[in-house]
């Protein structure tokens, strides 16, 4: 029986560590061929060697046009196609409305809104021009709660992912084109192994910190004909620490 995503083209950023590479794997599994693009091309070569599937490394800073443009352009001559794009790479820095620096500000807002952004624009000609596509957007808790352990840029730009996700999902779906976000609460990554991580952890209902394969779970689900009348929506993945 054919896998969920065969013959089908990703493209994961931030897919070298954490949450990235547990949704690189999840994909492959799933059948897809899978762009692993990071900032750091070392640990993306070592995502992409262990993928099942047909795999390709990338180096991209998603907050560079050109670099974004680059790397779009040659996923397309190696694949041939891209059918799930998904916005995984981000930055977060712990700051106060006080501490934060305008350099700090424009570096958080830089990679995980405008990055976001220039993926997104870069994905939509490729996918108009075969009238299907799934672009899944990673956003936050921190964008409804107004951040619980994160400072002013991270929630902000957040926010802006979360609405431009919106903005994009009625944009994008004369063309067949899905767009969600995930908004992950706390997971044991890296970015959360902190004491006021574990603080937030006392408070979930569900009593544990989520794993980084709870969200690629989630992420398959949005990008596969399963979801295929699902656009314009924000996925929780937070163990109840937020309910709405």
């Amino acid at each position: 029986m054919a896998k969920k995503l065969t013959d089908s083209t990703a493209l994961v950023t931030g897919g070298g560590r954490g949450i990235g590479r547990a949704i690189c794997n999840q994909l492959s599994q799933a059948g897809a061929r899978v762009a692993v693009a990071d900032i750091d091309l070392a640990v993306a070569r070592e995502t992409e060697a262990e993928l099942p599937t047909s795999g390709l490394a990338i180096s991209m800073d998603i907050s560079s046009k050109n670099q974004v443009d680059s790397a779009f352009s040659r996923i397309h001559d190696h694949f041939g196609q891209l059918d799930i794009l998904v916005n995984n790479a981000g930055i977060f820095t712990f700051t106060t409305f006080e501490d934060c620096t305008e350099d700090m500000w424009d570096r958080i807002l830089n990679v995980n809104l405008k990055g976001t952004f220039l993926c997104c624009q870069a994905a939509l000609p490729h996918m108009k021009a075969r009238r299907k596509g799934s672009i899944v957007n990673m956003t936050s808790l921190a964008a409804k709660s107004g951040g619980l352990a994160a400072g002013p840029p991270y929630t902000a730009s957040k926010a802006g992912v979360s609405a431009l996700t919106i903005g994009l999902a009625r944009a994008a779906a004369p063309f067949g084109i899905r767009v969600n976000g995930v908004a992950p609460g706390v997971i044991d990554t890296d970015m959360t192994r902190t004491p006021m991580h574990d603080r937030l952890t006392e408070q979930i209902p569900l009593k544990e910190k989520g794993r980084p394969e709870d969200v690629a779970h989630t992420v398959l689900f949005l990008a596969s004909d399963d979801a295929r009348h699902i656009t314009g929506e924000i996925i929780d993945v937070n163990g109840g620490l937020f309910m709405d």
